[in-house]
Formats: structure tokens, sequence, C-alpha cells
């Protein structure tokens, strides 16, 4: 009969290998967050409702089809270019004040060609711009 008193080991979690998971974690975060991007570009956001407009303000409507291709007040232009856009929409706005940007796309149409008109009316100076929405019907 063995009757000599058992020696029991402490146990000991070593913890280095939970703080370098931790500190790993922490360095991914931190490098895949992603921060704020400021835009260039100022937006009024236009709200849907019933009402209609009852004074008409200063603007160039310009509309987008699902191909691309730019109306500038009903009017097409010749190519799809920014330049001939930029050219078009100031000979347009002559003798307007402030005048206000009308974007009305398809909804087929690529974002890059809305992006386009943006970044045309900002290089122009127009700070108004909106967007044509239309109300959904609740039968869609």
């Amino acid at each position: 009969m063995n009757l000599r008193d058992r020696t029991y080991d402490e146990l000991e979690i070593n913890l280095t290998p939970l703080i370098d998971v931790v500190f790993l974690l922490l360095i991914f975060f931190m490098v895949s967050t992603t921060f704020v991007h400021e835009s260039e570009i100022t937006l009024n956001l236009p709200e849907a409702s019933r009402n209609a407009l009852q004074e008409k303000p200063q603007s160039l409507s310009i509309s987008i089809d699902s191909k691309g291709r730019y109306y500038l007040n009903g009017v097409a232009l010749v190519n799809t270019q920014l330049e001939t856009l930029k050219k078009a929409m100031s000979a347009s706005a002559v003798g307007l004040d402030d005048p206000q940007i009308i974007i009305t796309a398809d909804g087929e149409t690529s974002h890059q060609n809305v992006v386009n008109v943006m970044d045309a009316a900002r290089q122009l100076g127009f700070l108004k711009i909106t967007f044509t929405t239309r109300i959904r019907d609740e039968g869609e």
C-alpha cells in the first residue's frame, strides 16, 4: 500500500498566446476600418410627395436613358463625353442665377453616368442638385 502524500502540481495557464491573438485582432480591426470620406459635391436630396411645386425654380433638367445617353432640357447631346456635357450645361445656364440641376436617370443606367452629371455640375459651380423620383404604387 502506498501511503505517501501525493503532490499536486499547480495548474498554470499561459496567457502569452492569448495576449498575442488579442493584439493581432486589434491590429487587424485598426487596419481594416474605413474612414469617413467627405464628398466634394453638395447634394440637395428630394423628398417624394404628392404635392406639386407652387413655383417653378430656374433649373436645368438632365435626363439619362438606359444606354447612358444624356438629354439636356429634352434635347439629346451629341455624345456622352464629360466636356460635351459641361459645354451644354454652361450654354443652357446663361442668364440663370444659380440654376438647380434636376437629374432624371433611368433605373437601368450606369451609376457612373449619374456621377458624371454631378461632377460636371460641381466643376461648373452649380451647387443645387436634385433627383426626380416617382411614387411607388401600392400594387408594385
